[in-house]
């Protein structure tokens, strides 16, 4: 397969030779303070540093026996249990939050085999270097074809990530000022990466598409749209807009601030039209996005549904256990 690069946009601050690590990651944690609309993003965090928009893929193939000893029984058992199995690919397996989603499918072998699509080799290896793990470009929609060919289900993580302009202080006070570079603008990354994404599961033939989104979509001053002139929102809208009227089962996962922290210990919540953002739940760790998009793929209560996605604080509340219950909550389709 030829292999197509796509430009990476992370969160980087141009520190100078003598800005130690903890300085820089000091500067982040100030500027995640003066803006912290940014956390909606998935791949925003306040490690910038280590932010990345990658995808990735694998591709599975069983190996035939060359063992005379082996049974037709055996044969047979493993093809049975491979097809038991569901093929699923995380596009944006390199990211923070891909990264989670991609190893719960790994750890639960004897339910999917897991595929991801990334961008670079780089972001290949930091995931482990699987031969399941392809490199790609969702700008391109035939790099795309590679990895998604044989799959049933298809999870989308892409995000475009916004730069930070080099000449930010955060000692003076002020918010920092960002800027997309050529290529990698949400129109091109949010709009035509998830349009070529959907197009080929559909020609494809895949099963269910769970897109993670973000919440704010409903507003369109919102003020993650003013970053870089991107429009972000606008464009992962559209994208959403048009899973849902692509005839492919869908589950459209509009999360809420994302946070580095422990899931599986808080309640999630349910929404609709961003209105978990007048409350003051409006956060979720990307550990608990994760097991949602894996959860989704088990429940026919989670099809054709969109919602926003929040959780209570740690210590309050029922840790959600029942996903088939909290999908059977949700009654909006967009």
């Amino acid at each position: 397969m030829a292999m197509a690069t796509l430009t990476r946009v992370p969160f980087i601050y141009s520190s100078s030779p003598s800005t130690t690590v903890g300085q820089t990651h000091n500067k982040y944690r100030q500027v995640a303070l003066s803006t912290p609309f940014l956390n909606s993003l998935p791949e925003f965090s306040t490690h910038g540093f280590h932010a990345s928009y990658s995808y990735s893929s694998s591709l599975s193939f069983a190996g035939k026996t060359s063992r005379k000893s082996c049974s037709r029984g055996a044969v047979k058992v493993l093809a049975m249990a491979d097809s038991s199995r569901s093929t699923v690919l995380v596009t944006g397996a390199g990211g923070r939050t891909g990264q989670i989603v991609y190893k719960k499918l790994k750890e639960r072998s004897e339910q999917y085999v897991a595929r991801g699509l990334v961008r670079s080799e780089e972001s290949k290896e930091k995931i482990g270097g699987a031969d399941d793990v392809f490199i790609g470009d969702i700008r391109t929609a035939d790099s795309l074809i590679p990895a998604i060919q044989g799959i049933d289900a298809l999870i989308i993580l892409t995000s475009a990530v916004p730069k930070m302009k080099p000449d930010f202080d955060p000692a003076k006070g002020g918010r920092p000022e960002f800027y997309f570079e050529d290529g990698a603008y949400p129109e091109q990354v949010d709009w035509i990466g998830q349009k070529n994404q959907i197009d080929a599961a559909k020609a494809a033939g895949v099963k269910q598409i769970v897109l993670v989104g973000s919440m704010g979509g409903t507003n369109p001053n919102h003020p993650l749209n003013s970053l870089g002139n991107g429009n972000i929102l606008v464009w992962k809208r559209k994208a959403e807009q048009y899973l849902a009227d692509s005839g492919i089962p869908y589950t459209i996962i509009r999360a809420g601030g994302l946070q580095d922290k422990e899931g599986g210990v808080r309640e999630l919540l349910i929404g609709k039209d961003d209105e978990l953002l007048q409350t003051e739940t409006r956060t979720i760790a990307r550990a608990d996005v994760a097991e949602v998009c894996t959860q989704a793929l088990q429940y026919e209560e989670a099809k054709f549904k969109a919602f926003d996605l929040a959780s209570k604080p740690e210590g309050t509340g029922t840790p959600t256990k029942d996903f088939k219950a909290l999908f059977s909550k949700i009654t909006t389709r967009f």
